[in-house]
């Protein structure tokens, strides 16, 4: 589907313009779609919804329950719920008696692209080339030359693949997880392959690639530097901190404290899947039946340097508690290593009404404001050093999408919750 503004819809006046179409501004477009008062529209290059496409593996599914769709914890009622794409669909009995509350990925970028079609405020194939401030308004150019002028911005284009420093400009066919799938025939053709990473998308992959690794006959390594293969911190306490009033502690904490606490507490949403860690293990234990499986797990290892010559990859790793320093050699090669926020070119003509914090992000402010204002732009996701665990959050995207809905109104159309938790953050 590719979605074109009508002739009459650009050079107008918005309340506000949308730029990025992944699952938070997706669905801050459904929730604004009833809303009268707000004329928006949202932009995105793509042609059609994508999200994370290169890892629809079979059986993958989502960490966060169906409720956490694009828009139940801030409207049950609404139209463009989940269970509703169910029932349109004729899945709703299935997906019932199924009796799993976490949708597959799969099924989850479909419910996405089902919801966009329904959207008459979405327009992909539309690429911003720069954001510019005149007159009160924020002017967003395309690079087809089309100008959209509103009152506000959101911001949703998402976090782009992280490549390590070490294979910076390093040559080859190597992989990051996100190109995974399209890419995965030509990978099994190799006689070795090691995977870099370990958070759930690592997981996935090797699972995967262990299931078939007696039909191609490579050698398997897996290698990470954390100490362990930490699963997803998933109990119900530590599920409290996905909350207003843990918003509201961690944002009022010193910035260093803030930047410290980022780092310790990665384990709470890029662990890995409890059932996947022991599925991976019986796994192990089943085709070692037949022998040595062809495969290493290596922690404490981080990757120092790579060099990629005669279609073999040579890995640098530090084994961080022994403080030693081994090689090794593979001609498939998988980065798992995440996602990185990148601040859109677009914005360089505005920086000047932009706040950064002395770290260089942006000072995402608690209504999720980092212009200078306090109500002109505001950031979906990317606000893990002011917002915490909270900020990548499917669940709290409703929460957060009603919260920039009522700094846009004035007033609250979607109530949103200031108390949740039963624990408390903070004396």
């Amino acid at each position: 589907m590719t979605a074109h503004p009508e002739p009459d819809s650009v050079n107008k006046t918005y309340d506000f313009v949308g730029i990025g179409l992944g699952p938070f501004n997706l669905g801050l477009a459904c929730l604004t779609e009833p809303i009268d008062a707000l004329d928006c529209v949202f932009l995105e290059s793509k042609p059609d919804f994508e999200w994370h496409a290169g890892m629809f593996l079979d059986g993958a599914h989502l960490q966060t329950p169906f409720m956490s769709d694009l828009v139940t914890l801030a409207d049950p009622t609404s139209p463009y719920s989940f269970l509703n794409y169910l029932k349109e669909k004729g899945r709703l009995y299935s997906f019932y008696i199924r009796e799993n509350f976490y949708p597959l990925r799969v099924e989850y970028d479909d419910y996405c692209r089902w919801a966009a079609g329904k959207l008459g405020s979405v327009r992909f194939s539309t690429t911003v080339a720069e954001v510019t401030y005149d007159d009160e308004l924020y002017v967003v150019k395309t690079t087809a030359g089309d100008v959209y002028r509103a009152r506000h911005l959101v911001l949703g284009t998402g976090t782009s693949p992280c490549i390590p420093e070490a294979c910076a400009g390093l040559g080859g066919d190597f992989l990051h997880n996100s190109r995974y799938m399209g890419h995965k025939a030509e990978l099994q053709k190799k006689e070795s392959i090691t995977l870099v990473g370990s958070g759930q998308s690592a997981a996935e992959i090797y699972y995967d690639l262990l299931g078939e690794i007696d039909v191609h006959g490579y050698q398997l390594n897996w290698v990470t530097r954390s100490p362990r293969f930490f699963p997803l911190e998933y109990t119900k306490l530590t599920l409290e901190m996905t909350s207003p009033e843990y918003i509201d502690y961690f944002r009022e904490l010193p910035e260093r404290t803030r930047y410290r606490l980022t780092a310790e507490q990665k384990g709470l949403f890029k662990g890995i899947d409890g059932d996947l860690i022991n599925e991976i293990f019986d796994l192990l234990y089943q085709k070692s039946l037949g022998g040595p499986v062809p495969t290493r797990l290596l922690t404490n290892s981080a990757l120092d340097s790579a060099r990629y010559a005669d279609g073999t990859y040579t890995l640098a790793f530090r084994h961080e508690e022994q403080e030693k320093d081994f090689e090794i050699a593979s001609q498939g090669l998988v980065l798992a290593t995440g996602y990185k926020y990148a601040e859109p070119e677009f914005l360089a003509p505005i920086k000047d009404r932009l706040r950064y914090d002395s770290q260089g992000n942006f000072d995402v402010a608690r209504n999720y404001a980092i212009d200078t204002t306090g109500r002109g732009v505001f950031l979906q996701n990317a606000g893990v050093h002011t917002h915490s665990v909270t900020s990548p959050d499917l669940g709290m995207g409703p929460y957060r999408n009603s919260f920039i809905i009522r700094e846009l109104l004035g007033s609250e159309y979607y109530p949103v919750e200031k108390t949740i938790a039963f624990q408390e953050f903070g004396i």
